[in-house]
C-alpha cells in the first residue's frame, strides 16, 4: 500500500515537473487606465464629449501562454478583453486581440483577432498611445480585425522581419482581399538594438489603402522619431493624402517628456469623423495636431501622466473653404498593470 502510494506520487509529481518544462503560463495579466480630461469640442475623446470627462483608455484583462507539442513546435494563445468601467453601456466587456497559434522555425501563425501588422509597425512611435491624443485621431488602418490570420517570420540575422495579415472573406463587409504587409528592421523597443525602421503596406482592411514608413532610433535620454503615411478610401476616393508625425522623448531623471506634430491630408482618422467630413464632397484636408506632455513612474506597475493636445483644421467641399472645430484637449491619468 505504501509502495503503491509512494509510486503514484512520484509519477503525479514527475508529470507535474513535466509539463511544467513544456509549459508556460497560463498568465493572468490586466491594466487600469484611467484619466480626466477636458476638451472643448470632445471630438478625441474615448467618450466623444466636450467639456470634463472620466475617460476609460482601454483598461482590459487577460490571459496567455504556451505550450511545446513537439520539438521546436509550441502551442501559443491569448484571449483579452477590454474592460469598461466609465461608460453607461452595458457591454461591459469587448473583444481584444484573442487568437490560437503556433510557433515553430519557420515562423508563428496566429489566427483569430488581432492587431493588422500594418497597425503593429507603428512600434514605439506612438507616444501617447491608448489616449486621446493616439496617432490614429489623424491616420486610418490602424485596425484590429477578427477572423484573421498572421505570419510572422523568425528573425532573420537577430535584426529583421517579414509579417503578414490575411483577412478572411467570409465575416467582411467586402468580398474583395483585405490583407497587410509589413517589414520591420531593429528592436521597437529600442534595446536590443537603439533604433526600429518599418514599412508596412495595407490593402482594402477597414476601406482603406495606404502604405507608411515608421523610424525612431534612441540617443542617450533622447528618442527621435517618425512616421508618414499614404492613405486612400476604397470608396470615397477623394479622401485621400499624406500623413505624418515626427516627435521626441526626453527621460528628465526618470520623468518622461514628450512633445510631438501631426499633420493630416487624407482625412481617414477619428478627428475627421467625429467632425462629420467623410463625405464623397470632401476634399483638399488639412489637419494639425500638436501634442506635449510627461509621463513618470511611481512604482514598476504604477504610471501618472498627462499632456496637452490642439487639433486644428480646414476642408474644402465643392470648392469652398471650410474651418473645423479648434480642439484643446487636457488629459491627467493613471496607468496601473498587473
Amino acid at each position: 500500500m505504501k509502495k503503491t502510494l509512494i509510486s503514484a506520487t512520484v509519477a503525479s509529481v514527475l508529470t507535474m515537473a513535466s509539463f511544467g518544462a513544456l509549459a508556460d503560463g497560463p498568465n493572468f495579466y490586466g491594466r487600469l487606465d484611467l484619466s480626466v480630461t477636458n476638451s472643448d469640442e470632445g471630438l478625441t475623446s474615448r467618450e466623444g464629449k466636450d467639456g470634463t470627462v472620466l475617460e476609460n483608455n482601454f483598461s482590459h484583462v487577460g490571459v496567455k501562454g504556451s505550450e511545446t507539442i513537439a520539438n521546436n513546435i509550441d502551442v501559443i494563445y491569448q484571449m483579452e478583453f477590454q474592460v469598461e468601467n466609465t461608460s453607461t453601456n452595458s457591454d461591459v466587456f469587448k473583444a481584444r486581440n484573442t487568437f490560437l497559434g503556433l510557433k515553430t522555425t519557420a515562423g508563428t501563425v496566429l489566427v483569430g483577432r488581432n492587431d493588422t501588422v500594418f497597425k503593429q509597425s507603428e512600434g514605439g512611435i506612438d507616444l501617447f498611445g491608448n489616449t486621446n491624443a493616439d496617432i490614429d485621431r489623424l491616420v486610418g488602418a490602424q485596425t484590429r480585425a477578427a477572423d484573421g490570420i498572421w505570419y510572422y517570420s523568425p528573425k532573420i540575422a537577430d535584426l529583421v522581419t517579414l509579417n503578414a495579415t490575411y483577412l478572411m472573406e467570409d465575416n467582411q463587409a467586402s468580398d474583395d482581399s483585405q490583407y497587410a504587409f509589413s517589414a520591420t528592421i531593429g528592436d521597437k523597443k529600442l534595446k536590443a538594438q537603439n533604433f526600429y525602421v518599418a514599412g508596412a503596406y495595407n490593402k482594402g482592411i477597414s476601406s482603406i489603402d495606404a502604405y507608411r514608413g515608421v523610424a525612431q532610433v534612441k540617443l542617450g535620454d533622447f528618442k527621435l522619431g517618425g512616421l508618414f503615411q499614404n492613405s486612400e478610401h476604397v470608396s470615397k476616393t477623394n479622401l485621400e493624402g499624406n500623413s505624418y508625425f515626427v516627435n521626441v522623448a526626453y527621460n528628465l531623471n526618470g520623468v518622461n517628456l514628450k512633445a510631438e506634430y501631426g499633420k493630416d491630408e487624407a482625412g481617414l482618422g477619428l478627428y475627421a469623423k467625429r467632425s462629420g467630413i467623410q463625405t464623397e464632397n470632401t476634399t483638399d484636408v488639412n489637419i494639425t495636431n500638436i501634442t506635449v506632455g510627461a509621463d513618470y513612474k511611481i512604482a514598476k506597475s504604477t504610471m501618472v501622466y498627462g499632456h496637452y493636445a490642439m487639433y486644428e483644421g480646414d476642408y474644402k467641399v465643392s470648392g469652398v473653404k471650410m474651418d473645423l472645430a479648434d480642439d484643446n484637449v487636457f488629459t491627467v491619468g493613471v496607468r496601473y498593470n498587473f
